[in-house]
């Protein structure tokens, strides 16, 4: 008879266990906030840190390291009081006998909030998802580093020309804020630091293209700032194709839908997200590849299992027929309606539907160049590249990394130098990727 494990979580007669999966920016929130006296909270998450994910572009291309944008759990909710988190990864959730399934043991729930955000989307592609590297997590943005650097040292090699050019070449596929910001990083590696890390490589070499499928960049933001964004890259090195779908990548060259073909070693695929969806779920209880949930969180049919952040998808807003963006700022916000809906319910007074409050969106290009999009006015350049340094360093968790951070950047800006420039795991593609099926 096989034996049945459990997570070793007491159960609290007068309490309602809420079981949270996710300790993103949505799931931290609720776990943070929901009255102990009232709840036995158990919070699940893969790993025992929280991301910061806006700044992974900077531990890609070694202006930070990953401890400055990850933060303990444990050290987060220092409450203990009818708390608990355990490091598992949830595989399966069998909503009739309310109950998940992990790696480490089974566990029952009164109410289950589903926090587990998004996960990189190949849309199909496999060549693509095993030849070019995501940028979605810690070790998937040292991945990145690692091979950047590799890659150079690699160059440093051959006197092949067309294979030194194939080795820094960088393709990188999407043209929202995270690819922007990724391409403007790595133009001014290519400008500042590079040239001198690398003097008997020609930089010329180096060149760094960045792929949109529609006819602008940044398209969640506002026209004058997606033309603002194409001409600061443009200024810095980067050559843009807009309207130019990828179809395939073979690890050595790209191959797009309007036959443009780009020989390169590094891929870099920030194209699009979905759903970070845990077998259990109907196919009707999806939609879009993410989660269908009403106007107050709840997933449709289910009255106790609530989804939130990029995992959820609610289309009656007709702000956002396609459902809420899938960045930090619903996510919080739906991390805190939350808390109070359960509080509600706790004092049964009527609970009114998530209203979504755009506090707006901003991308850095580089130094001293930065957009933003607020809902009465707009920026560009200087102070908007101040704005976003604050409200990034703000939103960190944590002063020790607010200091770190901060620390990194007036020493980067300073002295035109990334210091954070080791290949500290090498990459190894054969070990780190999936095969094909």
């Amino acid at each position: 008879m096989k034996k049945v494990v459990t997570m070793n979580i007491p159960t609290v007669k007068d309490l309602k266990r809420v079981v949270i999966i996710g300790a993103g920016f949505a799931g931290l929130q609720v776990a943070k906030k929901l009255r102990r006296d009232k709840f036995q909270v158990v919070l699940i998450d893969k790993n025992n840190y929280h991301t910061f994910q806006p700044l992974l572009y900077q531990v890609a291309t070694a202006g930070l390291e990953p401890d400055s944008i990850a933060h303990s759990i444990r050290n987060i909710i220092k409450d203990r009081k009818n708390f608990f988190f355990r490091l598992a990864n949830v595989y399966y959730i069998n909503i009739n006998q309310q109950k998940i399934y992990t790696n480490i043991g089974e566990l029952n729930y009164d109410y289950l909030i589903i926090a587990t955000g998004s996960v990189t989307n190949f849309f199909g592609k496999k060549n693509i998802e095993y030849f070019s590297l995501p940028m979605k997590s810690i070790p998937e943005a040292l991945d990145l580093r690692s091979l950047i650097l590799q890659d150079f040292e690699s160059a440093l090699l051959t006197n092949d020309i067309k294979e030194k050019k194939r080795l820094m070449t960088f393709v990188i596929v999407g043209g929202g804020p995270t690819g922007v910001e990724l391409a403007g990083a790595l133009a001014e590696m290519k400008r500042y630091v590079l040239p001198n890390d690398y003097p008997d490589l020609d930089i010329k070499y180096m060149n760094i293209h960045l792929l949109q499928a529609s006819s602008r960049l940044l398209d969640g933001m506002s026209e004058q700032s997606a033309k603002e964004a194409y001409k600061n890259l443009e200024e810095l090195g980067v050559i843009i194709w807009l309207n130019c779908l990828v179809q395939d990548y073979d690890g050595k060259i790209v191959f797009t839908e309007n036959n443009k073909k780009i020989e390169s070693a590094n891929v870099i695929w920030a194209a699009g997200v979905k759903g970070a969806i845990i077998k259990g779920f109907a196919n009707e209880d999806i939609k879009r590849q993410r989660i269908l949930v009403d106007d107050y969180l709840k997933v449709i049919k289910y009255d106790n299992i609530f989804a939130i952040g990029d995992v959820a998808y609610n289309d009656q807003n007709k702000s956002y027929p396609n459902g809420y963006p899938m960045t930090a700022q619903p996510a919080i916000q739906q991390g805190n309606y939350l808390v109070k809906n359960f509080n509600y319910l706790l004092d049964k007074n009527v609970i009114k539907p998530f209203v979504y409050l755009n506090l707006g969106s901003m991308a850095t290009i580089g130094r001293n160049k930065a957009v933003c999009d607020f809902p009465f006015f707009k920026l560009k350049g200087f102070l908007a590249w101040i704005i976003w340094m604050f409200v990034h360093l703000i939103s960190l968790v944590g002063f020790r990394n607010r200091v770190i951070a901060l620390t990194n950047w007036i020493i980067q800006y300073l002295q035109y130098n990334k210091s954070v420039r080791l290949i500290i795991r090498p990459f190894n593609r054969k070990k780190n990727h999936l095969k094909i099926n």
